[in-house]
């Protein structure tokens, strides 16, 4: 399926709508600590996979080196992760800036969910999953998130 294809059927498909927006002053990135969250499908185990509709996490602890790219949709390019992890899950970039004084620190875990959800409602995200990878890094201190969106 080309992508002009894709565009096209993905254009008018409904997304949830908040009532209003979180909003919060941050910290300085100088005093921040910083966590990663993607929807590459990531998982520690190269032996398991994403199934269809999975709204669930991975945890990703930092310094894991035995990542797999694990998403479910074969439509994704997997040829950058392949080539570097830090184009899906910058972890080295975060541990410069955090040398150089950049950012506070790098956060102790890192989170995956997997992108190109069927329910574009994403309840078990916004209402479950979601929270809960939130509660993980707070409990890690963290202070600011970078998303990858893959």
């Amino acid at each position: 399926m080309s992508d002009t294809t894709v565009r096209a059927r993905a254009n008018d498909i409904p997304v949830y709508q908040f009532d209003s927006l979180a909003w919060t002053s941050p910290k300085p990135l100088s005093e921040s600590r910083v966590a990663v969250v993607t929807t590459a499908g990531l998982t520690t185990d190269s032996a398991s996979l994403w199934s269809q509709s999975d709204e669930g996490f991975t945890v990703l602890p930092h310094g894991t080196t035995n990542l797999s790219f694990a998403h479910f949709s074969p439509n994704f390019d997997r040829s950058g992760f392949n080539l570097d992890v830090n184009t899906v899950l910058p972890i080295d970039r975060l541990d410069e800036m955090a040398a150089a004084g950049i950012i506070g620190s790098v956060a102790e875990q890192h989170i995956s969910f997997m992108g190109a959800q069927a329910d574009h409602n994403l309840a078990t995200m916004r209402l479950d999953s979601g929270p809960a990878a939130a509660h993980l890094l707070r409990e890690d201190g963290v202070d600011t998130i970078l998303l990858t969106p893959v």
